[in-house]
């Protein structure tokens, strides 16, 4: 009996190990729609995997990926592209893609000046201030604004850990796959160098499967300032999101 049960174990170990996903290196060439040119330094992230890379001055570029993984792909003036790993391209051993330049319109900016008085004790209660704190970040060479210092800004993320309806609960408490990813982001140096250079938070909301939007309502019931949400880079979003994350972890354990 146990003779047929170890065979049994066996054919079925095999056939699972047939349909697991293997990492191979994949390698594409990435071109301008409009000249038919290679593109250099465009960036590739493998979503799947947390792991990025960079095209060379030809246009080319190798990561590794599994068939069904999803690469994002981004270079500043072209719109972002997001392509899936076939297994007919794993095959073929290369695979030719084509980004598309952005149209850009550039609006009327109008500038205001403070209307001062040359008074300095008038002055300075004309001009807006936000006592808002800095702290650091590892790997960052400067520190950064974070948001205000208010008996709310703990007490906030300690409601989410009670309260099912919080958004802070039902983001953290459901995403646990797609935050751990937050941590891999932070091994990967393509990956960070790419994030410490954009503003627009795509990649952090595509590797949290969130909306944009979302990001920052996060952020404010994590009492991040609305200045930091504003100007602050994709890396340090990711920062902030993974340090209310590791609070938030820590009061549901005690919970």
């Amino acid at each position: 009996m146990n003779y047929w049960l170890r065979i049994v174990c066996l054919i079925l170990g095999c056939s699972l190990n047939a349909q697991a996903p293997s990492d191979v290196k994949v390698k594409g060439t990435i071109f301008n729609s409009t000249n038919a040119l290679p593109v250099p330094n465009v960036n590739i992230i493998n979503i799947n995997r947390v792991k990025g890379t960079q095209t060379n001055t030809r246009g080319e570029f190798e990561i590794n990926a599994a068939v069904n993984d999803t690469l994002h792909i981004t270079m500043i003036g072209f719109q972002s592209l997001r392509v899936r790993v076939t297994n007919d391209w794993v095959k073929s051993g290369t695979a030719r893609l084509e980004l598309t330049e952005k149209a850009i319109a550039l609006e009327e900016v109008v500038i205001r000046k403070y209307k001062l008085t040359g008074y300095l004790e008038v002055d300075t209660k004309l001009i807006p201030f936000k006592e808002n704190y800095r702290y650091s970040i590892s790997g960052l060479p400067q520190a950064y604004e974070a948001g205000e210092s208010s008996p709310n800004a703990f007490t906030r993320v300690v409601s989410s850990v009670f309260n099912p309806a919080d958004m802070l609960h039902n983001f953290f408490g459901k995403k646990p796959k797609e935050l751990r990813k937050l941590r891999e982001m932070k091994k990967d140096d393509t990956v960070k160098n790419l994030l410490e250079t954009k503003y627009d938070r795509e990649t952090i909301a595509i590797l949290l499967g969130v909306d944009k939007k979302d990001i920052a309502e996060i952020l404010s019931r994590c009492s991040y300032s609305e200045a930091f949400i504003e100007t602050a880079n994709d890396l340090q979003i990711m920062e902030a999101i993974s340090q209310c994350y590791e609070q938030y972890k820590v009061l549901a354990k005690a919970k």
